[in-house]
C-alpha cells in the first residue's frame, strides 16, 4: 500500500509500505480522511518523532474493509473513526477509568503506525462506529471535539456563567460549540486573527476580543463588569495566553489549560499572587478519555454530530490534499508557519471530490 512516511526530521515521502496484518481481534480500515494535528508538526519539523520511519495521523475516518474472526461489534462496510490512545487497561489509572493518564500506553500515529496511509489495522477497542449520515470529512474531526469536551468536563462546568476561550483554532472552535450547547451567560473568544474571531461569532461566541488591540485587557474585563471570568479555557498552547488566563479569571473561578506550549512559561510572583488571592482552581487537560471506554466525550460527540448541534464549518478547514501530495501539505507548516484552519489529507481523489460522503 501507499503511505506518507516520515523518514527523518523534515522529510515526508509518499512511498510504499507493507500492508499491516489482520489479527483475530483487529479491523482493517480503508482510510478516508486524516487531519493534520499540531503534534504532527513537531514530529516532522521539530525532531519530535519517537522513531523513524513513522506514519503519522490519528484524527481520521474510514470504512471497514475486513474484520478478524473474533470481532463482535463492527462489520465490513461500517463507517468508523479511530480512537488513537492505546492504554494498557491494567495499571492503577486505567482501572480507575483515567485512561489518558496511563503510563504504559501506545498511541496511533506516534508510537505505532498511523492513518496517513491507504489502510490502517487497529484492535476493535480502538475503532468507533459512527452513523452513515455523518460525512467522513466531518468524522475526521471527532478526536479534536472530544479533546475540547474533556477539558470542559474537568472543570465541573455549570451553565449560566461567563466563559472565555483563549485561542480560536479548531479546539477553540469546538469549545465554543460545546459551551453553547451546555449553556453560558457570555462566551468570549480571544485571539489575534480577525478572520478566526469573526468565525467564532458564527459558531456561537457572544463576544470576541483581539489581542492586537491596545486596550484588549480593558475590553475583556469590562465584559464581566470587572469581576473576571468564571471559566477560562486556554486552547492555543500560548505562554502569553496562559499568563493572561491568570489575569482575567475571577474569584473562585476555574482555569483549564488544554493547549500544549512550545516555549517556556515563567511562573511569576504576580501570577502566584493571583492564584492565591483569587483562590481559583487550575487544571491541565490531557487527551479525551473517561470510563466506560472510550468515554462520554466520544458518545456525546457522536450524539451532537448526529443532531447537527455540533458541526464542522468551511471556516475550520484551510485546505485539502491528496495522500500523494502529503509533502506539500506539511510544507505549509515549515519555519513555524500556521495555516488558518485544519489541513486534511484524503486517501483518494474520488473521496475528495465528494467531500460530504
Amino acid at each position: 500500500m501507499k503511505a506518507g512516511i516520515v523518514k527523518k526530521n523534515g522529510l515526508v515521502e509518499y512511498d510504499d509500505l507493507e500492508m499491516p496484518k489482520l489479527s483475530d481481534n483487529s479491523i482493517k480500515i480503508k482510510v478516508a480522511v486524516t487531519g493534520i494535528c499540531g503534534s504532527d508538526i513537531t514530529r516532522v519539523w521539530k525532531n519530535g518523532a519517537h522513531n523513524y520511519p513513522i506514519v503519522l495521523g490519528h484524527e481520521f475516518s474510514g470504512v471497514v474493509e475486513e474484520i478478524g474472526k473474533k470481532v463482535k461489534n463492527i462489520s465490513v462496510g461500517d463507517h468508523v473513526v479511530g480512537i488513537p490512545l492505546v492504554p494498557c487497561f491494567q495499571c492503577e489509572d486505567c482501572k480507575k477509568g483515567n485512561y489518558s493518564l496511563c503510563k504504559n500506553y501506545s498511541f496511533v500515529g506516534s508510537r505505532q503506525q498511523g492513518s496517513m496511509a491507504e489502510y490502517i489495522v487497529l484492535d476493535e477497542k480502538n475503532v468507533f462506529k459512527i452513523n452513515d449520515n455523518i460525512s467522513l470529512e466531518t468524522a475526521a474531526f471527532f478526536e479534536p471535539s472530544t479533546v475540547a469536551l474533556h477539558g470542559i468536563n474537568l472543570t465541573n462546568y455549570e451553565k449560566g456563567k461567563n466563559v472565555v476561550i483563549l485561542g480560536g483554532g479548531n479546539i477553540g472552535s469546538f469549545m465554543i460549540q460545546w459551551i453553547k450547547i451546555l449553556g453560558a451567560n457570555k462566551i468570549v473568544v480571544v485571539g489575534r486573527n480577525k478572520e478566526k474571531l469573526n468565525n467564532s461569532l458564527k459558531l456561537g461566541a457572544t463576544d470576541v476580543v483581539s489581542t492586537l488591540d491596545s486596550d484588549f485587557l480593558e475590553q475583556l474585563m469590562k465584559l464581566t463588569n470587572y469581576r473576571g471570568y468564571d471559566y477560562v479555557f486556554e486552547t492555543a498552547g500560548s505562554a502569553e495566553l496562559m499568563q493572561l488566563a491568570f489575569q482575567i479569571s475571577g474569584n473562585r473561578s476555574n482555569i483549564c489549560l488544554v493547549g500544549t506550549p512550545t516555549s517556556d512559561l515563567t511562573f511569576t510572583p504576580k501570577m502566584w499572587e493571583q492564584l492565591n488571592r483569587k483562590e481559583f482552581k487550575l487544571t491541565g487537560s490531557w487527551m479525551s478519555y473517561s470510563y466506560p471506554w472510550p468515554g462520554i466525550e466520544w458518545l456525546k460527540t457522536l450524539e451532537k454530530f448526529n443532531t447537527g448541534e455540533l458541526k464542522v464549518t468551511d471556516s475550520m478547514i484551510y485546505n485539502r490534499y491528496l495522500l500523494e501530495d502529503i509533502s506539500a501539505a506539511f510544507e505549509l507548516y515549515k519555519n513555524d508557519k500556521k495555516p488558518n484552519g485544519k489541513v486534511l489529507i484524503y486517501s483518494n481523489e474520488n473521496l475528495m471530490k465528494k467531500k460530504n460522503y
